[in-house]
């Protein structure tokens, strides 16, 4: 099996790789096994320095690279009908400490049925959809050096000492 032990900055524009469509939820670990595109398994062992963005590229020791995509996975999309809208759900979604991707014409977070209630009671529409999530890196991202708390409980955690 092969195993991707380093991150790269950059790869060549010529150079053919694999790739492998990963969830938000794996893309924040650096250990971890997955399926190639082309049913191949594979596993990563990454120095622990943050979330794999959708685009990163992984090698391993021998030189063969490898393309990570964002997967799509059950999101919340809240869309509004003015940018204001949009905003404020912003702010009071970033209140909550929960990872959050932001476009220009929506927002979307992982299913939460009280954040969705939420939304709708200032007067904006929520949908699930399928979508890759690539939240903004935030406080949360810090927080990875205890792998068994999720980012959410992390944030808890850490905001009780």
């Amino acid at each position: 099996m092969k195993i991707y032990t380093q991150r790269l900055e950059q790869v060549s524009v010529d150079t053919e790789v694999e790739t492998v469509a990963l969830s938000f939820d794996t893309r924040q670990k650096s250990r971890f096994r997955a399926t190639l595109n082309s049913g191949i398994d594979i596993g990563v062992d990454l120095p622990r320095t943050g979330i794999l963005r959708s685009g990163a590229y992984i090698a391993t020791e021998q030189g063969d690279i490898l393309k990570v995509d964002a997967k799509p996975e059950q999101l919340m999309q809240v869309t509004a009908p003015t940018a204001f809208d949009l905003l404020k759900a912003a702010y009071h979604l970033g209140n909550r400490h929960v990872p959050l991707m932001l476009t220009p014409s929506a927002l979307y977070f992982e299913p939460d049925h009280v954040l969705a209630e939420m939304v709708k009671g200032l007067g904006l529409t929520v949908q699930e959809v399928e979508h890759p999530f690539e939240p903004e890196s935030g406080a949360y991202a810090q927080h990875s050096h205890d792998h068994r708390l999720s980012p959410i409980k992390a944030i808890h955690a850490h905001a009780h000492h």
